[in-house]
């Protein structure tokens, strides 16, 4: 049986992702799930790019604002939502359109991964915790260095918390974030045809700033036409 096509645009900030995603949205009857793990978020529209009900152009988007701030909200949490989208917009004949920046989301759906509910183990975080304060966040990362190279590869040295869950992770498994990555994977449900926007650096970060500007003098207009 073949499977029905989810199309994906990935790519930075200010790439251009919202506005061909909406042109596309029209010329294919699409609709669009986002794919960015700020724009979830109630409230949040300054820094995030949000897209306005205005620049959606009528078309209808999901998993955006769909949670408080406050609330706690993982990969698996999106994973599930996102499908379920994606399910919805298929069953009305349209053609599912993923739209982000958030790598993990949208690798989520394409790899299908699976993920662990593991426990905390408190009482070893709190022994990582006091080897942070007696030797440095350094130790801890060279450790995890030697643990699993290959997902160091994407960690900063100051990454505290993703440090300290690579740690974790083999101490509670006895296998590596990489290893559970592999065996967490299974056959897509659907066939993703993955898109990249790529541009230059320059252009990109000129992009960025004057995004930012337009951002806040608009939130600066709403709030003085509120106060007149």
């Amino acid at each position: 049986m073949q499977k029905q096509k989810v199309i994906i645009i990935g790519g930075p900030t200010a790439s251009g992702k919202t506005n061909l995603s909406i042109e596309l949205a029209k010329k294919i009857n699409g609709e669009i799930v986002s794919a960015d793990s700020m724009q979830i978020y109630k409230d949040m529209n300054i820094g995030t790019a949000k897209p306005t009900k205005e620049e959606r152009q009528g078309i209808q988007h999901y998993l955006l604002d769909i949670i408080s701030p406050e609330q706690r909200f993982s990969v698996a949490d999106y994973k599930r939502e996102a499908k379920q989208a994606i399910k919805e917009i298929i069953e009305k004949g349209k053609v599912p359109i993923v739209i982000g920046g958030t790598g993990l989301y949208i690798e989520a759906l394409i790899y299908e991964i699976q993920f662990l509910e593991i426990e905390t183990d408190l009482n070893y975080r709190k022994k990582l915790e006091k080897e942070v304060e007696k030797k440095g966040l350094e130790h801890l990362y060279n450790k995890a260095i030697q643990i699993d190279e290959k997902a160091m590869e994407k960690i900063s040295k100051n990454d505290k918390k993703r440090i300290l869950r690579i740690l974790e992770l083999y101490h509670q498994t006895g296998k590596t974030k990489t290893q559970l990555d592999l065996e967490s994977r299974k056959e897509a449900e659907y066939d993703y045809k993955l898109f990249a926007i790529n541009m230059n650096r320059e252009t990109l970060y000129d992009r960025i700033n004057k995004r930012v500007d337009i951002m806040l003098q608009n939130r600066i207009s709403r709030r003085s036409k509120r106060n007149m």
